[in-house]
């Protein structure tokens, strides 16, 4: 059984996902939204509208193409994951990555590994340079996330500084970044052109 990636016109797959029970990692449609919210609503209850991330997705759109879900077999949805536009401190372009929710019974089977390297494939494949979230490090370490990205970002409100982790899709992306997270405009565009 393998690990499917239907977005044939971004990054594949990596390797080590093939090995997985039989899952299709999609782009999130509009007939997903009641399932997806039901997910959250399951895996982090009413709290995760008060959590400061949130202050950064009200009235926003995810990121064009980082709206994911992955279906089981029977289509039915069990994993979200959204990367929201952001500027990391000033006008420097960055994403969000939040929430991701896998449904409990398919916890063990590596989907949220999953869903993170197929959302930061594509996010680097779409030309984004950098992803902040607010997570556990020792889960997110293992994708890359530090600390020392985010030493001098400050969040539109309260978070653990231990859990406010940044990852560099290209290097240097984070270099010297200082000052307020905010939400980004949607008619901004927060990837940079892509060489002839």
């Amino acid at each position: 059984m393998t690990f499917e990636l239907h977005a044939p016109s971004y990054a594949p797959v990596a390797p080590a996902l093939l090995t997985r029970p039989s899952f299709a990692v999609l782009d999130e449609t509009p007939a997903d939204v009641a399932a997806r919210e039901a997910l959250l609503d399951a895996s982090f209850g009413p709290a995760r509208f008060l959590k400061t991330c949130e202050r950064l997705r009200e009235g926003a759109a995810p990121a064009t193409g980082l709206a994911l879900v992955a279906k089981d077999e029977a289509g039915d949805l069990i994993a979200t994951i959204r990367l929201w536009p952001i500027f990391a401190g000033g006008r420097r372009p960055a994403l969000l990555l939040g929430p991701l929710a896998v449904a409990e019974h398919a916890r063990a089977l590596g989907l949220g590994a999953g869903m993170m390297r197929a959302a930061l494939a594509r996010a680097q494949a779409l030309g984004h340079r950098a992803v902040l979230l607010v997570g556990d490090e020792p889960y997110y370490r293992r994708f890359g996330f530090e600390r020392r990205f985010t030493e001098k970002l400050v969040m539109p409100g309260p978070v653990e500084r231990a859990r406010f982790l940044g990852l560099e899709l290209a290097s240097g992306a984070l270099e010297g970044a200082s000052g307020r997270v905010s939400a980004a405009p949607r008619d901004v565009s927060l990837t940079l052109p892509r060489a002839a």
